[in-house]
């Protein structure tokens, strides 16, 4: 029996999650790989790599979960923690410190007796060498590296050889270099003599309760956060093997495929009843027919948020980018609202679901509908407020209210006396 479990935590105003657990599970096995990305803001190789694993990896056998942005404020922000490094919060951490409720939470999934293997994803300067060449190549550097606290853990522990496992995992990885350069490297930080820092860190709190942990560092100094994310999946996919966790993904692993897929920041449902595209959509979007309070937002992307800013204006984000702005309408939501709606489109009729999108040539007509409204945004009618039974083409629009970028698709929404309905997409070829 296998089983697919999202489970968001924490969650602050606005859907802000602090917690975002992804669960692949099967019944086979209570061997599981646990990938966490995002500790740190400004290292996208890591976040990036987590979400994809997240919707374009199935597990055929054992476990993997997921937290593809551990620390989702410091994402937006593109910093490495606006309230202090999180990775050195896992010894001690101040009861009134703004990460307690994060790092508290990610501790207990990693003391769950279910989580065999734990790998932190970062980015990190420079290309790790033993001998010193310059500023860029050098004992200091943290790039391209696997990283362990110590070479073992205790004998009975399945994965307790730490050295071995990061070892074979550099020497596969080497083998599918996309430049000579990027050779990784094994980096022992020898936590508990020589580093005083790592002493902090997730992977030695990992360690310390005899559970495997290895940091994976892809540099900084990598031309595309592609790059990145390409030896990334190539380190995890190297650590299930080791597990014997079989998988299959939906796409050849490369860098173009990787850079194609990072620029998918698929869809934003908000309160079921609206369903925005965000890989094509304009920086920002005015009159979204809105709830005064308590909307529920659903990016399809693991590194979508959605926040409220000090204007009262909803900025949507994937990872690090501000994908679009929504400048809210505010409505009560309808209780009467059909199930369906149908729609002439370029002459022939169609019956459509809520939130669904429809492809034109020439033009539509929105079939009315008892007590329902409609409402074309970007076409205006003079004769009356319901634009419902109106043959309308691309011509008749106002190019300033399409929704995405190239002019092409359209708002239709519907409302009854007591409020908002739904909205569809058109979207003219």
């Amino acid at each position: 029996m296998k089983f697919f479990i999202i489970i968001s935590l924490l969650f602050s105003t606005h859907l802000f999650a602090k917690i975002n657990l992804i669960k692949k599970q099967n019944s086979d096995s209570n061997t599981t790989l646990l990938v966490i990305g995002g500790i740190h803001g400004n290292e996208p190789g890591g976040y990036f790599a987590a979400s994809m694993l997240a919707t374009h990896y199935k597990i055929l056998s054992k476990n993997l979960w997921i937290i593809p942005n551990l620390n989702s404020e410091s994402i937006i922000a593109n910093k490495r923690g606006i309230h202090g490094d999180m990775n050195r919060k896992f010894a001690t951490i101040k009861a009134n410190d703004k990460d307690k409720a994060i790092v508290d939470a990610v501790k207990k999934i990693i003391l769950e007796q279910k989580v065999s293997l734990i790998l932190n994803l970062h980015d990190g300067h420079g290309f790790y060498r033993k001998k010193e060449q310059n500023s860029i190549f050098n004992p200091n550097a943290w790039g391209q590296t696997c990283v362990i606290d110590q070479c073992s853990l205790n004998k009975e522990q399945p994965f307790g050889n730490l050295n071995n496992i990061a070892r074979s995992v550099k020497e596969n990885i080497n083998k599918q270099l996309l430049k000579r350069h990027h050779i990784f490297n094994v980096k022992n930080t020898k936590t508990k003599f020589k580093d005083e820092q790592m002493r902090l860190s997730l992977t030695y709190f990992a360690v310390r309760n005899n559970k495997p942990a290895f940091a994976i560092e892809t540099s900084k100094s990598l031309s595309t956060v592609a790059q990145k994310v390409f030896y990334q999946l190539l380190a995890i996919e190297e650590f299930m093997k080791i597990m014997d966790i079989e998988y299959s993904r939906d796409f050849e692993l490369n860098e173009k495929n990787v850079a194609k897929i990072i620029r998918n920041y698929g869809t934003l449902e908000i309160n079921h009843n609206i369903l925005l595209n965000l890989c094509d959509i304009k920086k920002s979007l005015s009159f979204i027919p809105l709830k005064s309070k308590s909307n529920d937002f659903n990016c399809s992307n693991p590194l979508g948020v959605v926040k409220e800013n000090r204007y009262g204006t909803y900025d949507v984000f994937i990872g690090n980018k501000k994908v679009t702005s929504l400048k809210p309408q505010y409505f009560k939501m309808s209780e009467n609202c059909p199930q369906e709606y149908k729609v002439e489109a370029d002459g022939k009729l169609i019956s459509l679901k809520k939130t669904s999108k429809f492809s034109v040539s020439d033009d539509f007509k929105v079939i009315k509908a008892k007590n329902v409204r409609v409402n074309v945004i970007g076409y205006h009618s003079k004769k009356s407020k319901d634009e419902g039974g109106i043959t309308i083409a691309l011509k008749d629009l106002s190019k300033r209210y399409a929704v995405d970028k190239a002019n092409k698709t359209y708002r239709i929404e519907f409302y009854t006396n007591d409020g908002f309905c739904s909205m569809l997409m058109v979207k003219f070829k």
